[in-house]
């Protein structure tokens, strides 16, 4: 017997963007309080931004998920790559 992870039907899920609430991530172009220590000085990372107080590390929210470094290849040869350049 399977049992559902999701709850009742009709029910509401977390995930839904509309329905979770806030979400404390560093936003661009407003100010950003500490959720730890309540200052406003940022270090900023290509991920992440981490006070400068206390070390407390929020995301971005204007991160790309696609780069140069973050995909991979998956199920295609070298031979494939040589032909597409």
């Amino acid at each position: 017997m399977m049992a559902s992870i999701f709850g009742k039907r009709g029910k509401a899920y977390p995930h839904d963007p509309a329905q979770r609430g806030y979400h404390v991530a560093y936003r661009e172009n407003q100010v950003n309080h500490c959720p730890g220590c309540g200052r406003s000085h940022w270090y900023i990372g290509r991920l992440s931004a981490e006070c400068g107080f206390c070390g407390t590390a929020l995301p971005l929210t204007e991160t790309q998920t696609l780069g140069a470094g973050l995909f991979r290849p998956r199920g295609r040869r070298l031979e494939d790559f040589a032909t597409a350049a």
